[in-house]
C-alpha cells in the first residue's frame, strides 16, 4: 500500500520561497566558512592551552613582582591566552550562526521579495487585461535591468494588439455598415415583388437589377475583405515576381472595359524587374489602381501602366488624366471605407476597400505606395518595392517616375 503524498503549503512552490532558500542558504555557508577559516588562523597563529596544574595565575602574578619570570613561564601565560580567545571565539561563532539561522530566511524573504517586485506589477497588470480593453499598461519604472526590459516589451507587445484589435473593429463596423445598406436594397425589390400582386414585368425587371447592382457590390466588398485576410495570413508563402507580368496580367484584365469606354491603355512593361513577393497580391494592387482609373477617366483620355527600376527600388504605376484628387484627400484615399466625393458634391458608391488593399499589399512587401495628382489633370499612383538584396532602411524612394 503507497503512503500518501505529503502536501507541501503552497508558498512552497513559488519562485519567491525557493529564492528565500537559496539566499539564506548562500548567506549561512559564507558566513560559516568566514567564522571557520578565521577561527583554524588564529588557532594555528600560536600555541594555544589551558593552564597547567604546576603554574597558576598567582604564582604568575608574584613572580612578576619579584622579577623572576623567565621565558617559559612567559610561553605558558601566551599560551593560555590563546587557548580563552580561541574559546570566546568558538562561542561567539556559534552564537552568530545561531542567530543568522534564524535571521537568514527573513533577510532572503525580504530579498526574494524586492527582487521580484516588478515581476508581481507585471502579473498584477496582466490579470487585469481584458481581450475588450488593452488599455492597461505596466509602465515600470526603476533601473534598466532585464525585468524593465520585459516589462516595456509586454508594453509594446499590449500597444501592438490594441491597435490591432482597434483596427479589427473598426473593420467589422464598417463592414457592417457597407453590407447593411445592399442587403435592405435586395430586401426591399424583393418585397416590392413577391408581395405585390399588381407588379408588373417591367417593376420585375427594374427590381432584379436592383438587386443585381447590390449583389455585385456585395460581391466586391467581400473579395476585398478576403484579400485583406489573406495578406494578413501568416502561412502566405513569397517567392521570385516578375513585377511587370504581374502588372501586365491586371492591365489584359481591364483591357475590354477601357475599350468599351473609349479610353486608350498604355503599357511600359520592361522584363528583368523581379521581386520577392506574391504574384496574385501584386497583381490586385495593379487592378485596383486601373479599376479606379478606367472607372473614373472621361472618355477619350489616357491610361498609362508601367514600370522601372531607379535608386535600387523596383516601381509600377499607373496614370489616369481622370478628375484628380484634392490635396486635403490625398492623405485619406488609402483609408478603409473612405470615399471621395465625386462631380455633383455625392459619394462615390464603391465600397472605398480598394486603395487601402494596395497599400496594405505594398507595405507588406517592405515597400511604399505614392500618389501624386492635381484637381482636373489627373492622378498618378506609384508603387515602390524594394530591389531584392538592397538594404532601403525605410528610406524614401525617388519622386514619381512618370
Amino acid at each position: 500500500m503507497k503512503r500518501p503524498r505529503v502536501r507541501l503549503p503552497a508558498f512552497t512552490h513559488t519562485i519567491r520561497f525557493r529564492l528565500t532558500v537559496l539566499y539564506s542558504g548562500l548567506l549561512f555557508v559564507l558566513t560559516a566558512l568566514v567564522l571557520g577559516a578565521t577561527y583554524l588562523a588564529v588557532e594555528r597563529s600560536g600555541e594555544a592551552h589551558p593552564v597547567s596544574d604546576g603554574f597558576s595565575a598567582k604564582k604568575y602574578v608574584n613572580d612578576v613582582y619579584i622579577g623572576e619570570i623567565d621565558v617559559v613561564k612567559l610561553q605558558e601565560v601566551e599560551a593560555a591566552v590563546n587557548y580563552e580567545t580561541l574559546g570566546n571565539l568558538r562561542n561567539f561563532s556559534f552564537v552568530v550562526l545561531g542567530v543568522l539561522a534564524v535571521a537568514s530566511p527573513l533577510i532572503g524573504w525580504i530579498l526574494s521579495g524586492r527582487a521580484l517586485r516588478p515581476v508581481r506589477s507585471i502579473s498584477r497588470t496582466a490579470a487585469e487585461i481584458q481581450a475588450t480593453d488593452l488599455s492597461q499598461r505596466i509602465r515600470l519604472t526603476g533601473p534598466k535591468d532585464e525585468l524593465r526590459e520585459l516589462a516595456d516589451t509586454v508594453d509594446s507587445m499590449l500597444d501592438r494588439l490594441d491597435e490591432a484589435f482597434r483596427a479589427q473593429r473598426q473593420l467589422i463596423d464598417d463592414a457592417s455598415h457597407e453590407l447593411r445598406s445592399p442587403l435592405a436594397i435586395i430586401r426591399a425589390n424583393l418585397d416590392a415583388v413577391l408581395n405585390s400582386e399588381e407588379s408588373n414585368e417591367a417593376e420585375r425587371r427594374t427590381a432584379v437589377r436592383g438587386v443585381d447592382r447590390a449583389t455585385t457590390r456585395m460581391t466586391r466588398l467581400v473579395e476585398d475583405l478576403l484579400a485583406t485576410a489573406r495578406r494578413n495570413a501568416p502561412a502566405l508563402a513569397d517567392a521570385d515576381v516578375d513585377l511587370a507580368a504581374a502588372a501586365r496580367e491586371a492591365s489584359e484584365e481591364f483591357g475590354p472595359l477601357a475599350v468599351e469606354r473609349g479610353l486608350d491603355l498604355q503599357r511600359r512593361l520592361p522584363g528583368g524587374l523581379t521581386v520577392i513577393g506574391d504574384h496574385d497580391a501584386l497583381r490586385r494592387a495593379v487592378g485596383n489602381l486601373l479599376s479606379n482609373a478606367v472607372r473614373l477617366a472621361p472618355p477619350g483620355t489616357l491610361i498609362v501602366v508601367a514600370a522601372g527600376h531607379a535608386e535600387g527600388w523596383l516601381w509600377t504605376a499607373v496614370r489616369d488624366e481622370g478628375p484628380g484628387i484634392l490635396d486635403d484627400d490625398q492623405t485619406r484615399v488609402f483609408d478603409r471605407f473612405w470615399r471621395a466625393k465625386a462631380n455633383g458634391g455625392t459619394r462615390d458608391r464603391h465600397a472605398g476597400l480598394g486603395l487601402a488593399i494596395v497599400r496594405q499589399i505594398v507595405e507588406s512587401h517592405g515597400g511604399q505606395v505614392r500618389l501624386f495628382s492635381r484637381v482636373g489633370e489627373g492622378s498618378t499612383f506609384v508603387l515602390w518595392l524594394p530591389e531584392p538584396g538592397s538594404d532601403k532602411n525605410g528610406g524614401p524612394p525617388p519622386d514619381a517616375p512618370l
